[in-house]
């Protein structure tokens, strides 16, 4: 029996995730803030004194392993222990992983990370995933919904820096750390309190018994033809991201050794910039939102969408080379209005990318592998991710005007050729049902985050 009490206009269970989501998000972006600037702080500054390039290689490596798991994680889900155990259990995972990094010593540094590696990716595709079990197919509300939840993740992404960030920054290291954990136990608690109103409205096979009977070789050759699609834009997606993700590394180094961190006669901590981009996500998802509806029949399709979203993440880079420029060349440190406009051109490309990701794996994947499909839908964040913290070890051996260049270029030419690329694969997204796929991208976005 489903339950009628609602939240919002929505389902119960909305809530339950969407604050699960956003105290898992601010557990992330905590500790994403202080990451890199912990690793190469000198150690009288209570940092690891690493390297730029191996402290960049370590980033890298974590943020990607932090969403490859959720292909493994997604599949465990389906297959045998069901979404709502894994999202619990990676839950548990994530909050031991931070209260490990509050021990100051290098090998609890290192299990936090891998402890925090493993749960996430049991929690983050799944808990995506149990919203759309909270609409039946044909629900209007389904869309919205996802939004409300995206709206969620930016919450907690916009407060962690501010809270974690200064606490890591400005009073200790590991305090930041756990910090973050807390957040986590603060999600899990109202997750497991809230579990009764999460019931199914289209549920999914339970614990994945339809996999274990028909298996991926059981697909139809029209759900082969629904994944190609998903596949399609996979690869432009990993260079967004390569792009975009570098806020946790090449943008944050920016931040602390380039830009001025004063308004006004007032400091404040250099982690304080990642705050940026949600809270302008959440000022122009609304914006975004009532933009697609009013363009009606002339709404950009989803392939131009992503083509939309590689051109502003290019221009943003673009506007901080003279900025990079005037930095280096002249020694002294810039304006903060330069990395506030390229956060905010990366936010217009995030909204113009990002939302076809969670809504289209929910509704186009076929149901008896969503759990995977949404995991292999995070395997493209998950290597940009890599590619950003690879990029961020050229910092202190290329000058960032190269730097930032050269990113520009590669951006900027995915973004043209995207929708050229697309063109001999038009069969293949009419198959996939392009007008429902673009009914799916009303604003709600990355997950990424």
């Amino acid at each position: 029996m489903t339950t009628t009490r609602e939240w919002l206009g929505h389902p119960r269970g909305l809530s339950v995730l969407f604050f699960t989501e956003m105290w898992e998000r601010f557990s992330y972006y905590g500790l994403r803030s202080l990451l890199i600037l912990f690793m190469v702080a000198p150690l009288a500054a209570g940092g690891l004194a690493f390297s730029t390039h191996k402290a960049a290689l370590i980033y890298g490596t974590y943020t990607m392993a932090v969403y490859a798991l959720s292909i493994p994680g997604g599949w465990i889900a389906d297959r045998f222990i069901g979404h709502y155990r894994a999202v619990l259990t990676g839950g548990c995972l994530i909050a031991c992983g931070h209260f490990s990094m509050a021990i100051p010593r290098t090998e609890t540094f290192f299990l936090g990370l891998a402890l925090i590696v493993f749960g996430t990716g049991l929690l983050k595709p799944n808990v995506s995933t149990l919203v759309g079990t909270l609409y039946m197919p044909e629900d209007a509300r389904r869309d919205s919904g996802f939004s409300l939840f995206y709206m969620g993740i930016n919450l907690g992404a916009m407060i962690a820096p501010l809270i974690c960030g200064y606490l890591g920054q400005r009073i200790n290291w590991h305090v930041g750390f756990a910090c973050a954990g807390v957040g986590m136990l603060i999600g899990l608690t109202q997750y497991v309190l809230g579990r009764r109103h999460l019931q199914s409205r289209a549920p999914l096979p339970a614990s994945g018994e339809r996999v274990r009977e028909a298996g991926v070789r059981g697909l139809t050759r029209e759900e082969w033809k629904r994944v190609g699609a998903i596949l399609i834009l996979f690869i432009f997606t990993i260079l967004f991201w390569g792009a975009f993700e570098q806020a946790g590394s090449t943008l944050t180094l920016f931040a602390d050794r380039y830009t001025r961190t004063s308004i006004f006669g007032w400091s404040f901590p250099s982690s304080w910039f990642q705050s940026e981009q949600p809270l302008f996500v959440i000022a122009l998802a609304p914006v975004f939102a009532w933009l697609w509806i009013r363009l009606g029949r002339r709404e950009p399709s989803s392939p131009t969408k992503f083509s939309l979203g590689l051109i502003l993440v290019s221009l943003g880079f673009l506007v901080l080379v003279p900025a990079a420029f005037i930095a280096q060349t002249q020694n002294v440190r810039v304006s903060p209005m330069w990395l506030t406009v390229l956060y905010l051109l990366h936010t217009l490309g995030e909204l113009c990318l990002s939302p076809v990701g969670l809504s289209l794996v929910t509704k186009v994947a076929p149901r008896q592998i969503v759990g995977l499909m949404m995991g292999f839908w995070f395997l493209a964040t998950s290597i940009g991710n890599f590619l950003a913290g690879w990029v961020a070890g050229f910092a202190d051996t290329v000058p960032l005007t190269r730097l930032f260049g050269i990113v520009v270029i590669v951006t900027m030419a995915a973004g043209l050729s995207l929708p050229i690329v697309m063109r001999p694969f038009k069969f293949l997204w009419r198959t996939a049902n392009a007008e429902e796929m673009d009914d799916s991208a009303r604003p709600l976005r990355r997950m990424s985050a």
